[in-house]
């Protein structure tokens, strides 16, 4: 079972469950195109970020194989909803999991989707349990693909139009790190 104390702090964030007031701010990040290119859904209205938003608020924790932690990421200067970061618990008896992220545009570039995920990862090997955890993200997303080697994570595959997302052919490129290969985050290299 994984249930962290809450708000977890890095540096410049605060990692903690989704509440119903970041209806607003998480609607800002998922009604925009530019947000959603590269994931399997359109931007999204405000009624369907509110279904959204009920689910998330629910993924507080991971008790069971399959089950999703998913926090929003607060700015600690300013208390701004800048994007969220999930953990999922992919198999028991495999030990593995995955990381995700999806980050406000404002907030490209600036290092804060690494620091999310390094927790992710820290809250997946240390706490979890877990002996692999993966990344994965459409081949055309270079932003993406970039913060998964700077956290450490080796591609694995890249795979040449596997999926249609879309309505048009798409690679997954598919990033793994294992618990001995683990750092810790002042260890990680640039």
């Amino acid at each position: 079972m994984l249930h962290p104390d809450y708000p977890i702090r890095t540096d410049r964030l605060l990692l903690r469950p989704f509440r119903g007031d970041d209806l607003d701010g998480l609607y800002a990040i998922q009604s925009r195109p530019a947000v959603a290119r590269y994931l399997y859904w359109e931007a999204r209205t405000l009624d369907e970020v509110r279904i959204v938003l009920a689910e998330r608020i629910k993924q507080d924790r991971i008790a069971e194989e399959g089950e999703k932690l998913n926090l929003a990421l607060q700015r600690r200067d300013t208390g701004a909803l800048i994007g969220d970061v999930n953990l999922v618990w992919l198999s028991r008896p495999h030990r593995q999991g995955e990381i995700g992220f999806v980050l406000h545009p404002d907030h490209h570039g600036q290092g804060f989707a690494r620091e999310a995920a390094t927790e992710m990862l820290r809250l997946g090997f240390e706490n979890l349990g877990l002996h692999r955890i993966i990344g994965r993200c459409d081949g055309r997303n270079r932003a993406s693909a970039r913060v998964l080697e700077k956290l450490g994570m080796r591609r694995e595959a890249h795979l040449r139009e596997n999926e249609i997302v879309k309505g048009e052919w798409t690679d997954e490129m598919v990033y793994a790190m294992l618990r001995s290969e683990w750092a810790r985050p002042g260890e990680l290299t640039a």
